[in-house]
């Protein structure tokens, strides 16, 4: 036939073909040309890992000369390719097939050919924020960070800048190791007086160290070695267990810290709460442990109605190749009804049964309404709910269960903890704990009327409890952890929850007829837009509630988790055990900078209620809390701080506090930054480590619950590095993190580096040394006899994959190199076969298990009682937390305390965009010519009401922010100004923006760099940002508010104006 050319294809779509003819047409096409197509080619082809945004779908990269020329979707993955090709695929078919990727992915070569990319360190050459910069020689920075002194001396500033040498201070893992066991138990002890003596007596047994400590009077704040902190933005597995191999395990702090709480915390954190799992101690003691910080989200594939809270399906949520295919095609066959609760009208809002506004931050009052009318309609999951413990779960079928029948004790009308056999003085269950048989203080169900003391984990004897139960037992008030559900659910009418939301009645009862009428086939999905208010915790566990009742969890169509392939080589005592590495792993121990997963009142430093600043017992990675924390120094002054990919004053709330807190040198004496470019955060450092992007990295991508197969995509070197190549331990490698982390441990001295610095005698002198290793693990699998493994690479193979490579330095690729870090020649091909597949993704047909589960499930306990909030303490106002799903008002400070804000009559909001990532897309000129500003939406009555006109400009401003403007210290000020883009899919009273937008760096102002100016594009600060207009806390004054049981950062409740300019 004629060569298809693109005047040939519009031919034929101008002339009205068929379908099927151009099908035909393009089929034809691609059998004679595809093989000259050279990006087309496996030899001109790398798998990797998108990192446009957090989805991380898995990508192929098409190489042209050594180049990045086209960015696609990796055929293998359930995330780009519907149903996805086998992992058997030949690679020479596999190149010829092409997945789905967002506008945001495809444009990613633009974020590794930046020309505002860090080729060398920088080191200020003004004060922090001044723009100024001076490059230095990479080994002149590691020695400078390393040994500290007058760093700035140059500069007219003679403070002697601490370095990494005087702050590792306890190096004894032995020592360490006992430390923390003292520390723990001065926790345990509950008399103050008591705690005194232990605290007296450690000082006493480790009187030969107190040097090594922080504060001798405070042992439980550590060592000096926890005033250095690692802070990270967005930072996947292999690199984060590298960071940990040196900042945790060599070094021994205790101060790693992500940023979880950006995103969605409180939904994260309570996914921990409701997945921990009674445990018992030698002496039959109940404990809880093993939460997992993690969530669950709706099997798109089956499900039959799903409602999406606060989840931008179409635009974000884990992610727009996936889902919004599933969502089309199945609604459009009228397969899949969906409703979406969020004050914007979203995308995906065309396509539903039912939009529904709240107001922002009352998304609990509607599942609350919902809850009551399942349970009025008799319409919950009464066997499901009835099983106490997982052998009841196995008799009917399920492979998860709740707590729901258990009991609990209550205390002046309220519950206080759960019911134990001691308490009745009822027979206890025997368990093995360890080598020991124990009799186990266990919960207490009603059986038909009788109480059962019972072992929660016991696969044989199954229990069921009743499910309403309120009652006095042995002269205990008790009730059921379901009936206590119940009564927070009838204490209001279903039009009273919905008046709290500000919806229809009718709203609510149509979420619950849909549920009732699908029953596990119904699913919540639940997002930010739930969780990032001051009661997230709580909007989150009401919805997740709901999945508990319908029973839907581990089904097909219902709620499911994230499953991936292990890559430590824990599961199978693999070839490379990351746990048995390290040749001399110290345990850090203290409390954190962020007072994460510590009690207030446990520690050494309380002093009544409330505290000086929130802990957070039941929550981790609070990103808000690093910079304000460390400023203030509270509980101790940190001394240096490393910052990776990430961009609090951007990202976070409240920004210019973020800012505020890194000026001062005083306050954090020495700031390290990891990045490709200048970004917003990072004019504050004091150095700037040029990094890889990450079309140049090793990672490991892990998964995210709509993902129902079990999957790891590895993300690899695809392009040659951007940064100069540099020698660390006698090997040339690219500067960047590893390389920094190396060099400072060459430096330095540290263990687990170096010709030996394996535990098992091999060498770790270059990264590869280390990611080879996991690739190699989980190419191996996860069953020791190897029967898991994947198939060897051919030769065939073996060439593709050498070829495909032939443009990355030895720095990057040496194949010896590689060979010699597996070792093993048959477990090196394997590790080939995996790479030239872009990782390990499980066959399409084996995520759905014979019968209605999954194969991949979740298999464990849920808590809708949670007794670890109960017998913990909220550090600001001295009262248990509220154990039970509930509906919180929002809008307060960290004590409690409602916010008023008269004057300001619009509630702001966020939004996601596909065309932008928060603070690192800007720099994809692709996608600007798309959008090259965002907006301010505002509904039409509003702006009827407020005289606003399509386009105009208007000032943000708040209470906390009158002034509507960034205060960026020496480097100016900034205004929050945008335009206004009238909209009738809006909320009235609410106003939004697209994150994105609206830079004041990554390249969007000018730079002194070796005392010349490097010119800034005023296309990357286009639009608006107005992040800095949400409100701070009153209480603390240099932070946003804060969610203080989940640790969510509120995005959503601000009052503000809009002022036109």
């Amino acid at each position: 036939m004629e060569k298809l050319s693109r005047r040939n294809l519009l031919k034929l779509s101008g002339a009205g073909a068929l379908l099927g003819s151009l099908g035909t047409a393009l089929q034809e096409a691609s059998a004679q040309g595809l093989e000259t197509y050279e990006v087309q080619l496996p030899e001109n082809t790398i798998y990797s890992s998108c990192l446009q945004c957090n989805t991380g779908c898995p990508i192929k990269v098409k190489l042209y000369e050594g180049v990045a020329s086209k960015i696609d979707g990796n055929p293998l993955s359930p995330w780009t390719f519907h149903p996805h090709l086998p992992m058997n695929t030949d690679v020479t078919t596999l190149a010829k097939v092409d997945g789905a990727l967002c506008p945001k992915g495809q444009a990613g070569i633009q974020t590794a050919y930046d020309p505002y990319r860090i080729r060398r360190v920088l080191k200020r050459a003004g004060p922090r924020g001044s723009g100024k910069w001076e490059e230095i020689p990479f080994h002149q920075a590691v020695k400078e960070i390393v040994e500290g002194g007058r760093l700035f001396a140059h500069l007219g500033d003679e403070r002697v800048y601490p370095g990494l040498k005087e702050l590792w201070a306890l190096k004894d893992p032995e020592v360490m190791a006992r430390m923390a066991q003292a520390v723990r138990a001065i926790w345990a002890e509950k008399d103050r007086q008591k705690k005194k003596v232990l605290v007296e007596k450690f000082k006493e047994d480790f009187k030969d160290h107190l040097h090594a400590l922080i504060d001798p009077d405070h042992p439980d704040l550590g060592p000096k070695n926890n005033q250095v902190v690692f802070a990270w933005g967005r930072l996947k597995a292999g690199r984060s267990d590298f960071i940990r191999w040196f900042f945790s395990q060599s070094f021994g702090t205790v101060n790693l810290h992500g940023h979880t709480t950006v995103c969605q915390g409180s939904m994260y954190f309570i996914g921990k709460a409701m997945s921990e799992q009674p445990t018992f101690d030698a002496s039959g003691k109940l404990s809880w442990s093993g939460g997992a910080k993690f969530y669950w989200q709706a099997d798109l594939s089956k499900a039959r109605f799903v409602v999406f809270v606060g989840a931008n399906v179409f635009e974000g949520n884990y992610g727009p190749p996936l889902r919004v295919g599933w969502i089309t095609e199945r609604a459009s066959k009228g397969e899949l009804e969906y409703a979406i609760v969020d004050p914007r009208a979203q995308k995906a809002v065309k396509g539903a049964s039912r939009w529904i506004a709240p107001k922002p931050g009352h998304d609990a009052a509607i599942a609350m309404g919902v809850i009551r009318l399942l349970m009025e309609w008799g319409k919950i999951d009464s066997k499901f709910l009835s099983a106490a413990n997982k052998a009841a779960a196995k008799a009917i079928g399920e492979s998860s269960w709740t707590n729901a029948t258990w009991l609990v004790k209550l205390k002046d009308g309220k519950p206080e903890r759960l019911l134990r056999a001691s308490d009745l003085g009822l027979a206890k269950p025997k368990a093995k704990v360890g080598d020991k048989e124990v009799e186990l203080d266990a919960p207490v169900v009603l059986h038909l009327g009788q109480p059962v003391a019972f072992n929660p984990n016991d696969e044989v004897q199954a229990v069921f409890g009743d499910l309403w139960v309120n009652t006095t037992l042995g002269g205990i008030p008790v009730k059921s952890a379901l009936q206590l559900i119940k009564e927070e659910a009838f204490r209001h009418r279903v039009r009273t929850w919905a008046a709290f939301a500000g919806v229809e009645e009718e709203d609510i009862r149509f979420l619950a007829e849909k549920m009732a009428q699908y029953g596990k086939k119904a699913v919540v999905d639940v997002h930010r837009g739930a969780s990032q208010h001051t009661n997230g915790f709580y909007n989150c566990f009401a919805w997740f509630t709901v999945n508990a009742l319908l029973g839907n969890l581990d089904h097909q169509g219902g709620s499911v988790q994230p499953s991936t392939y292990d890559i430590t080589g824990g599961r199978a005592g693999g070839p490379f055990p990351l746990s048995k590495l390290h040749p001399k792993p110290l345990t850090p121990f203290g409390i954190s900078l962020i007072r994460h997963e510590t009690k207030y009142e446990d520690t050494t430093l309380f002093e009544g209620f409330p505290a000086k600043r929130p802990w957070y017992p039941h929550a981790s990675d609070v990103y808000q809390e690093i910079l304000p924390s460390a400023a203030q120094g509270y509980p101790y002054p940190i001394k240096i701080l490393f910052h990776y990919m990430g961009s609090p004053a951007y990202a976070l709330p409240g920004g210019q506090e973020q800012i505020r807190a890194m000026l001062d040198p005083d306050k954090i004496p020495l700031i390290v930054a990891f990045d490709i470019v200048v970004g917003e955060t990072y004019l504050y450092a004091d150095y700037i480590i040029p990094d890889l992007s990450y079309l140049e990295r090793w990672e490991f991508q892990g998964s995210h619950p709509s993902i129902i197969w079990k999957v790891q995509p590895v993300r690899q070197p695809a392009i040659p590095p951007i940064p100069e190549e540099v020698e660390v331990f006698g090997q040339k490698m690219p500067i960047c993190l590893e390389s920094f982390l190396l060099a400072l441990a060459e430096h330095l001295g540290l263990p687990g580096a170096g010709p030996r610095g394996f535990a098992n005698g091999m060498p770790f002198t270059h990264p590869d040394h280390f990611y080879l290793k996991l690739a190699a693990n989980l190419a191996f699998g996860e069953k020791a006899d190897g029967s898991d493994a994947l198939p060897e690479a051919d030769e065939r193979e073996l060439a593709v994959f050498r070829q495909a490579r032939r443009h990355l330095p030895p720095s990057v690729f040496e194949e010896q190199r590689w060979r010699e870090a597996v070792g093993d020649e048959s477990l090196f091909r394997r590790t080939v076969y995996l790479l030239n597949r872009g990782g390990r993704f499980q066959e399409f047909a084996k995520a759905y298990a014979q019968g209605d589960l999954v194969a991949n499930r979740y298999a464990r306990q849920v808590n809708l009682f949670l007794e670890k909030q109960a017998l913990s303490l909220n550090p600001m106002t001295g009262k248990p937390y509220w154990p039970l799903p509930a509906y919180f008002l929002p809008y307060r400070d960290v004590l409690g305390n409602p916010l008023r804000d008269p004057g300001y009559g619009l509630t702001l909001l966020t939004h996601r965009s596909i065309l932008q990532t928060k603070s690192r897309t800007v720099s994809n000129y692709w996608l600007l010519a798309i959008k090259p500003e965002n907006e301010i939406l505002v509904s039409a009555l509003d702006a009827e009401r407020l005289g606003l006109k399509e386009g105009q400009w208007v000032k943000v401003v708040s209470a906390t922010n009158p002034k509507g403007e960034w205060d960026l210290g020496p480097f100016g000020r900034k205004p929050m100004v945008g335009k206004v883009k009238v909209v009738q899919g809006m909320r009235p009273g609410c106003v939004s923006f697209a994150l994105g937008w609206g830079h004041w760096a990554y390249g969007a102002s000018d730079l002194v760099i070796n005392g010349q100016r490097l010119k800034g594009d005023p296309r990357r600060g286009q639009g608006i940002h107005a992040n800095a207009a949400m409100r701070l806390d009153p209480y603390l004054k240099d932070m946003a508010l804060t969610d203080v049981v989940g640790g969510s950062v509120v995005f959503y409740e601000t009052r503000v104006n809009l002022l036109p300019v």
